[in-house]
């Protein structure tokens, strides 16, 4: 394929070009220039502009496919989406699994109701607006390019090396640092996830197999739960962690945030965020890679951070120790 990748520098846009790369497929990228742009220098030719009124240098060019990675305001994706409809064949949208409505009910598939906007020209981009600005995106590119040219990728939890969130990269290495660890509710809580090279690998593939409409894009529900990634975590670092699992309730009256300030975890009333259905991305090949390489190598990569990097999720060790000690002192 000619591949016009829509941003691909960081995280999953640059885990779709190593992978499309890797297959043979020619890259194209179009972005602002703005991070890490010497990352495939030599590789791929790079179109610098804006997709917010800058997307003239995409005219009089062609290309099989684009994938569009980064891609939240409904305005901007039917802008380039109809820029580039006369040069392209398919549009893969990267959406989000947060586009459903309802987070309590378990084993929701495609077919589930979606969020929506009261006002829908609302371009703010909020915890409450992302998921239904991400439902317009979707239907802008389905509606300039015909629904059986776009595909809808609603990627879940994306974990791995490179990962800017720590939302998953909190656990390899705070287990990695032994000693008690505090562990969210029990360790037969479900979690969905999906190493972000898996994600990439999957999302070229059905681009170029112009699949189309949406697929929940994340782990099996079942898959995962909370035990296996921690004990996983110190299988691989080799570390002496214990664990220490404190109840939803806990948490909640000591106001710690959930999936950011203590990833992976949220409480069980939303219990539809960690067991989304996902036979149909599975019929259609997507493979979820063994969770121990997925540690070692997030592990490996979070190692080469300075030491003096901000974590952008987790608790801090002062904030963990403090909840500890409320935990074994509450009776």
């Amino acid at each position: 394929m000619k591949l016009l990748v829509i941003g691909g520098t960081r995280f999953l846009g640059r885990a779709i070009v190593n992978y499309a790369l890797s297959a043979g497929h020619e890259v194209t990228l179009f972005n602002r220039g703005q991070s890490n742009p010497d990352l495939f220098e030599g590789e791929v030719e790079t179109l610098i502009g804006n997709r917010d009124g800058g997307l003239g240098v995409l005219d009089g060019r062609s290309f099989t496919a684009v994938i569009d990675t980064c891609g939240y305001i409904p305005r901007m994706v039917r802008d380039s989406a109809t820029r580039l409809k006369d040069a392209i064949e398919h549009y893969t949208f990267i959406s989000t699994l947060s586009v459903y409505s309802d987070n309590s009910t378990p084993g929701q598939d495609e077919s589930s109701p979606l969020g929506t906007l009261e006002d829908e020209t609302v371009e703010e981009v909020t915890g409450e607006t992302y998921g239904p600005l991400k439902v317009l995106c979707e239907k802008a590119a389905s509606d300039v390019m015909g629904a059986e040219n776009a595909l809808h990728v609603r990627a879940g939890l994306i974990v791995g090396p490179h990962d800017l969130s720590d939302r998953f990269t909190y656990w390899p290495a705070r287990v990695a640092r032994g000693g008690e660890v505090l562990a969210p509710d029990k360790p037969e809580h479900l979690v969905q996830f999906i190493d972000v090279r898996d994600l990439a690998a999957w999302t070229v593939k059905a681009t170029e197999a112009r699949l189309h409409g949406p697929y929940n894009a994340t782990s099996p529900a079942g898959h995962f739960s909370m035990g296996q990634v921690l004990h996983t975590c110190r299988d691989v670092s080799g570390s002496e962690a214990t664990f220490t699992w404190v109840s939803d309730e806990f948490l909640m009256a000591n106001e710690v945030g959930a999936y950011v300030q203590l990833p992976l975890w949220v409480p069980a009333e939303y219990t539809g965020f960690d067991t989304f259905n996902t036979d149909k991305a599975a019929a259609a090949g997507l493979a979820i890679r063994p969770l121990a390489e997925t540690v070692h190598d997030t592990l490996t990569w979070a190692a080469t951070r300075p030491a003096d990097y901000t974590w952008r999720g987790g608790l801090t060790p002062e904030r963990e120790a403090e909840l500890l000690q409320k935990w074994h002192e509450r009776a």
